[in-house]
């Protein structure tokens, strides 16, 4: 008799980075849905994620809104695919956007978006998984708009659902990027609640192992706009004007960024107007890592959903002239060396990758689940997600750690 694998199923799925952890731990992806929305001006589909899916996992999602989606409904996309079966893990990360501080209004506004987190317990309530994650933006848990968690976390305590709730510094998994989020981890009450700090206990990683040269340091150079023949997606956008060239040629390799150009004997030429108001007032902005280039040996800064542009963050190369390519951005966020991204622009790919949760995060997660459903602790250099820059000689006792 043919053993059945254990089954997970996936809401907001995007472009997979939650679900490929799963997926490749061999849990069975019986399903996922995604309403693609793109930017806060286009509509369903307009995001494309669902293509980047299918090219990874093998399955096409459910093109739905989940704000409209009852419990009921999705029981019944998901149970051809169950045929019978119960849900092992159901992964639910609403959109971060309502919640993350990059948007200064949220501390002030409540985004509607934010009270999809307190109706994934409808969807609970239905399924009855076993295991429930969700990854988010830290403000989840300690923002303004928090009683969305806290809402989510009663509807399910009193289902019987032992909830753990934590913010994390995801370098400190492995993911070469400066990434702080709030991790959620429920169980049944007939399940036993494990964490990612379990796993990971009386263990850390040597520092280099969460860094930008790890991570990219052997792909082959390209130019702005070339595209590496052995890897379509090792390809960055073209540096656009000439002013935009002239000013990334400028800017000093290893960490450099365009407050540095105002030290240049050519500043006027290379600074745009609002840098050189920023200059004159003595004062170089909310945002000084605009235009600057990532340093080689620290983890890269986070890496958000519009990262396609030099102006939206320090997203340039250390030291060539243009863009980290799509490639960079995904190993940077954790994905593994083959996986692909599928849009009709370069925009979305990035907007892909910037949403993720980071496939190394989430391939632990799925061993924690292991952990919970089987009772057999699994070995944490098991659980180092295979195509990436960890290895096991990157693992370190803690009592082994230099101190700082």
């Amino acid at each position: 008799m043919t053993l059945k694998r254990k089954t997970f199923a996936d809401l907001f799925s995007g472009a997979g980075g939650m679900s490929y952890g799963f997926f490749a731990r061999g849990y069975e992806v019986v399903g996922a849905v995604d309403a693609q929305f793109g930017k806060p001006s286009s509509g369903k589909g307009s995001l494309e994620c669902n293509s980047t899916f299918e090219a990874n996992m093998g399955i096409v999602p459910h093109e739905r809104d989940l704000a409209e989606l009852a419990g009921e409904e999705l029981d019944s996309l998901l149970e051809p695919a169950l045929e019978g079966r119960q849900l092992d893990v159901l992964s639910a990360c609403p959109p971060c956007t309502g919640f993350s501080r990059a948007n200064p209004n949220n501390h002030l506004v409540d985004d509607p978006r934010n009270s999809l987190v307190y109706r994934v317990a409808d969807h609970v309530a239905v399924l009855q998984p076993k295991v429930v994650v969700m990854e988010n933006a830290r403000e989840l848990l300690r923002g303004n708009f928090k009683i969305h968690f806290t809402e989510f976390r009663h509807r399910i305590e009193s289902m019987g659902y032992k909830v753990y709730a934590g913010i994390h510094m995801l370098s400190q998994f492995g993911v070469p990027q400066k990434r702080e989020r709030a991790l959620v981890i429920a169980v049944r009450g007939d399940q036993k609640l494990r964490t990612l700090d379990d796993l990971w206990e009386g263990m850390t990683l040597l520092p280099e192992a969460s860094t930008v040269r790890r991570a990219i340091g052997h792909l082959r150079p390209i130019a702005a706009g070339e595209m590496d023949p052995n890897d379509p997606m090792h390809v960055s956008p073209s540096t656009g004007t000439e002013s935009t060239r002239r000013r990334l040629k400028a800017m000093p390799h290893d960490g450099g960024s365009w407050a540095d150009l105002r030290f240049h004997k050519n500043a006027h030429e290379l600074l745009t107007p609002a840098m050189q108001r920023s200059v004159s007032a003595g004062k170089l902005g909310s945002h000084p890592d605009v235009y600057g280039r990532m340093w080689w040996d620290r983890p890269a800064p986070t890496i958000k959903r519009e990262c396609a542009h030099f102006g939206n963050g320090r997203y340039t190369h250390p030291e060539q002239d243009r863009l980290c390519t799509v490639r960079e951005m995904a190993l940077l966020t954790g994905f593994p060396d083959t996986y692909q991204f599928k849009a009709r622009g370069l925009s979305n790919m990035y907007r892909h990758i910037g949403d993720a949760v980071p496939p190394i995060v989430s391939y632990q997660l799925a061993a924690v689940a292991d952990w919970i459903l089987t009772g057999e602790r699994p070995e944490l250099k098991d659980a180092l997600l295979p195509g990436t820059h960890l290895t096991t000689t990157d693992l370190l006792p803690v009592e082994d750690q230099l101190p700082l």
